[in-house]
């Protein structure tokens, strides 16, 4: 087993190094570097669900005289878990980029962006494995740097440069506040082990235990991208290749939930009720924010972006009711809600991935990111519409995509609220529940509006009107996500048993499978609700089926009718006439006008007299609240400080062996006399 997880590891070194022998042809670097990641991830998937099934662990220690600690790996199900969304990721992700990479060849260096992107999933591998927490934050900032690289790739564009700048910020701030809560933890242990911080854990002081617990929150809450540490994720994400774009939106930020999850339930023992309370607020306001920022988005990689801090919101509200069921004494019903948010964890994974992927291929086949200037691809793109419709249906949470399944979890986990001693609890679990299920109306309405501005009606641009259908391996790496979204719902009696075993790693408490699954049902704790989505599914199929039979056997070609759309009167349809993104969600941007705050402008041109307009132009802009109230401030006061500071830089060798002076001075006035 262990040999499977060692050639992982070899053939993503070979694949970030073997591309510099090709570098002088691009197709062979490029298959060379993407074709040994696909090998290696399949491995990863063979190693992971090995683990997951047998639920044993796996133990690597090199030892030797490190002065931090050995060098400790281990894989237990907890870890495996989080190994399997990696290396499933990847593995879709690098079969799609062999095919999408080639538009860069001639132009861009194929062996350097198969190097960062090998080392970049590598890096994701020893974080979930690592056992150190001095090794855990080396690897995190391998992971960081390299997926800035990836995001600066096409480093010509200004709007690359300044994303992955202010991404290289956001996570060094983030990675501060992270060691903050390794180095406390340190202190107290005396040991950077993760074994020696569990076992140090009872004894945690609880004004020390708030204080990790918070840096620890906002380290990685950072990285995942909540709201408000968000800023950087709609900027960088959509800059990197969609295949990058894919393993970060997937997988990379999901490391911030597995880090998370260990500090809660691994490192700090006895968990107090403020928490669950803080990591719930957090968790709806990205929820809500996140899907209602999307709305307005026609960038359709920032719109998918947004959309990823939704979905850590939602995995968010399980982790919370997991805190809070357990800081009330009720280990079933926490681990029954850290299910639900693992559940979510591997389901965004698969459709975000594969909406990243399609929205990959529509850039591919038309170079447009906007769709305002699509449209009609459902014609020449067919394969493509369909893999994003299944991904769109699939973050809407319809049945029977695994989407439903997750979400319909969470659901039972914030109504299981009800239940609670608190009467805070008991108000706020069913409110909460009733801002997800409007979070889930919004993200349906945000995807009708992407797939149909994008794929439906007439196209808006020359190259919408000449778009193509991608390459086979593209095809490929969609359709194993796209077919993993039925499988994940339709084998969810299944994978639960499986999600217990990993919730049992972090709760402690061994789950009775037989409450939670029969048969083909899954169960609520409470046994108020259950469903089937084997059953939903073959409701649904033979539903669909009836209506085939029904209009082609039984009426026959009678009801068929060819005939032009209706076109008002006009002597012809014509693109402009069409709906557009935003005239789509103008309603909800009205709605919510108290949030959005909506700036337009409107400018006309005319011959000199108001009835003989020429030209009319409008513009409407949002206001992101998080960055005008926060981040614009606060980078104001850093320039105004960075000016301040330079005045103390003349250039003159003299002041600054002054500098020098004063500092020794001061150095030994302090500390001169404890020597």
């Amino acid at each position: 087993m262990e040999l499977l997880f060692f050639v992982q590891v070899l053939l993503h070194i070979l694949g970030g190094i073997a591309g510099f022998l090709f570098e002088q042809h691009g197709e062979k670097a490029n298959r060379v570097t993407h074709g040994l990641a696909v090998l290696a991830s399949a491995l990863g998937i063979l190693f992971s669900l090995g683990i997951l099934f047998t639920g044993g662990s796996w133990v690597l220690e090199l030892q030797g005289s490190f002065p931090v600690g050995a060098l400790r790996f281990v894989a237990g199900p907890f870890s495996a878990f989080f190994l399997l969304i990696i290396s499933f990721l990847s593995l879709a992700a690098s079969l799609f980029a062999i095919g999408y990479t080639r538009e860069f060849q001639g132009r861009k260096s194929i062996a350097l962006l198969g190097f960062f992107y090998n080392f970049f999933i590598l890096a994701m591998l020893f974080v979930v494995t690592v056992q150190n927490a001095f090794y855990f934050l080396l690897f995190w900032e391998i992971m960081s740097l390299t997926s800035y690289f990836l995001v600066i790739f096409e480093h010509e564009r200004p709007e690359a440069l300044s994303a992955g700048r202010l991404y290289l910020i956001m996570t060094h701030v983030g990675t501060a506040f992270i060691t903050a809560a390794f180095l406390l933890l340190y202190i107290h242990a005396g040991s950077f082990s993760f074994d020696a911080f569990r076992g140090a854990a009872v004894t945690l002081p609880p004004v020390l235990k708030n204080v990790i617990f918070l840096a620890a929150f906002i380290g990685f809450g950072t990285k995942a991208g909540v709201i408000p540490l968000h800023i950087w994720l709609p900027q960088a994400h959509p800059q990197a290749s969609s295949h990058v774009s894919a393993l970060m939106s997937g997988v990379m930020i999901k490391t911030a939930i597995y880090g998370l999850l260990l500090f809660l339930f691994n490192f700090l023992g006895a968990i107090p009720a403020w928490w669950g309370s803080a990591v719930l607020a957090v968790a709806i306001f990205s929820t809500l924010l996140g899907v209602l920022y999307a709305l307005m988005e026609h960038d359709l990689k920032r719109l998918l972006a947004f959309h990823s801090i939704e979905n850590i919101g939602i995995i968010l509200l399980g982790v919370g009711m997991a805190l809070v069921f357990s800081s009330a004494k009720k280990p079933f019903y926490a681990s029954f809600a850290l299910i639900a948010a693992l559940y979510h964890v591997i389901n965004h994974a698969t459709f975000k991935g594969l909406l990243f992927l399609g929205a990959g291929s529509i850039l591919s086949g038309t170079h447009i990111k906007d769709i305002e200037r699509l449209g009609g691809l459902i014609r020449n793109m067919p394969w493509t519409a369909a893999c994003f419709f299944i991904g769109s249906a699939a973050i809407s949470a319809l049945p029977p995509l695994n989407g439903f399944v997750s979400e319909w979890l969470t659901f039972i986990v914030l109504l299981l609220g009800c239940e609670g001693a608190s009467p805070a609890l008991r108000f706020f679990s069913p409110l909460l529940a009733a801002l997800l299920g409007l979070a889930g109306a919004l993200a349906a309405t945000c995807f009708v509006k992407a797939f149909g501005i994008s794929f439906l009606g007439k196209p808006r641009s020359e190259q919408a009107a000449h778009a193509h259908e991608v390459s086979g391996s593209m095809k490929a790496g969609m359709g194993i996500l796209a077919a993993s979204c039925f499988g994940l719902a339709l084998a969810a009696p299944w994978i639960v048993p499986i999600l217990g075993k990993v919730a049992k790693t972090l709760s402690g408490t061994d789950i009775p499978m037989g409450a939670m699954v029969r048969k083909s049902f899954l169960i609520s704790p409470s046994e108020s609700s259950q469903f089937s989505p084997v059953l939903i599914a073959l409701i649904l199929s033979a539903f669909l089926v009836g209506a085939v039979i029904f209009l082609r056997v039984l009426l026959g070609k009678k009801i068929v009718r060819i005939c032009p759309s209706w076109d008002c009167g006009m002597p012809g349809l014509e693109p402009r006439m069409q709906y557009t993104a935003t005239g789509y969600s103008k309603p909800l941007r009205r709605i919510f006008s108290f949030l959005y705050q909506p700036t337009r402008r409107v400018e006309l041109e005319d011959e000199g007299h108001a009835m003989l307009r020429t030209a009319q132009r409008f513009e409407s802009k949002i206001t992101h609240h998080v960055d005008e109230w926060v981040y614009k401030p606060l980078s104001e006061f850093v320039a105004v400080l960075s000016r301040k500071a330079k005045q103390i830089q003349t250039g003159h060798i003299q002041l600054y062996l002054s500098y020098i002076f004063i500092t020794l001075i001061l150095l030994l006035f302090f500390f001169g006399g404890r020597s």
